[in-house]
């Protein structure tokens, strides 16, 4: 039988999670000739959810994640290289004569995929400038290209200035649509709320939440039934109080715990996810020791107080302290921030973390 559930990659088809409201404004954006800013915590499933709006389209993707760039001429090469797989380097070449700088561009025999250089003394900013323009040209002649930046928060450490000259450029774009995509609320709304900015309200800015309560119950439910249906509402109801119905925690709990009962009709939630805990352990263990003495207090002090172990914070920790070291924690991805405050990002990391706190009580 094969397993319902789906983790660790796009999700596509059968294993997405009804957002329908969340693909209706986004494929309206889209859609129209404005530009589209999405936040979430990491693992929400941003990029599933982009690319199910996107491939009903049936236009030209460029997809390129900031976090994998490493300077302005860099971004401009890895751009060049993601164009170049989608349209045929035959029908575009004449384009390159208009470039200040022509790219040297040779098929890889192992990867099948483009390599691209410029000459070392060629200018960063033309580069792009020249690259972004040729989005812009390859729209006016076909379809109107979506072009969609991952983790755009990074434009900032990739070059202080990236932005306001990435502004200046496809503010004048016309036939290709905009879609920055990041995790770290505070320094997309920065980049994108801010009067001073240069994307000061870009485009439509949408957030994305955890899907709703009763949307993954249905689906967590109907998987289930498939091997437990008496059970399989008990099921969805108590993975879904352990993961908190984090989109990317709640997949991978159920998908393991499929395969368990696949295996054994009687094991339990908890035996998986003691499973995980000890998969994980080492993991974890690295994870903790990366934090000093602050942000470790901090980070049990949520923990207590998310299972109701605590109900009150230490009120001796100043609060600059206390929200530079919380900001510290988003930025590295231990904690989210949702409706109701700061949380711990990973169950299972919690989980662990308790159990290693329980032990030391043991003799």
């Amino acid at each position: 039988m094969d397993n319902p559930f789906k983790y660790g990659s796009i999700v596509e088809g059968g294993f997405f999670t009804n957002r329908t409201d969340d693909l209706v404004k986004v494929a309206q954006v889209i859609q129209s000739s404005n530009h589209l800013i999405l936040i979430s915590p990491r693992r929400y499933g941003k990029t599933s959810l982009i690319n199910k709006a996107v491939v009903s389209l049936n236009r030209p993707v460029v997809f390129l994640n900031l976090q994998l760039v490493t300077s302005t001429s860099d971004f401009a090469t890895e751009l060049l290289k993601r164009i170049l797989s989608i349209y045929k380097i035959e029908k575009i070449k004449h384009f390159f004569k208009d470039f200040r700088f022509v790219p040297t561009i040779s098929l890889n025999p192992v990867s099948n995929n483009f390599d691209i250089s410029f000459a070392p003394m060629a200018s960063a900013k033309p580069i792009l400038e020249d690259v972004l323009t040729l989005i812009e040209t390859l729209g006016k002649k076909g379809k109107k290209p979506i072009v969609i930046f991952d983790e755009f928060q990074e434009i900032r450490i990739i070059d202080k200035l990236l932005d306001k000259q990435l502004r200046s450029i496809i503010q004048h774009h016309q036939c290709v649509n905009y879609v920055f995509m990041g995790s770290q609320e505070s320094l997309m709304r920065d980049i994108f709320e801010r009067k001073k900015s240069p994307f000061y309200h870009f485009g439509t800015l949408q957030t994305l939440d955890v899907i709703p309560y009763l949307d993954f119950e249905v689906f967590l439910k109907t998987g289930f039934s498939l091997i437990h249906k008496k059970s399989a509402s008990e099921i969805a109801k108590d993975i879904l109080l352990f993961t908190q119905q984090h989109p990317y925690y709640t997949q991978m709990m159920a998908y393991h715990y499929f395969n368990a009962l696949l295996r054994n009709k009687h094991s339990t939630l908890q035996d998986v996810i003691l499973s995980i805990v000890r998969e994980h352990n080492m993991d974890y263990e690295r994870l903790w020791m990366n934090l000093n003495l602050k942000d470790r207090e901090l980070i049990l002090e949520l923990i207590y107080i998310q299972k109701g172990l605590r109900t009150v914070k230490n009120n001796t920790i100043p609060t600059s302290t206390r929200y530079s070291a919380y900001k510290r924690l988003l930025q590295n991805g231990y904690l989210i921030q949702a409706k109701e405050g700061y949380k711990v990002e990973d169950p299972f990391f919690a989980t662990w973390l308790m159990d290693k706190r329980e032990q030391m009580n043991v003799i």
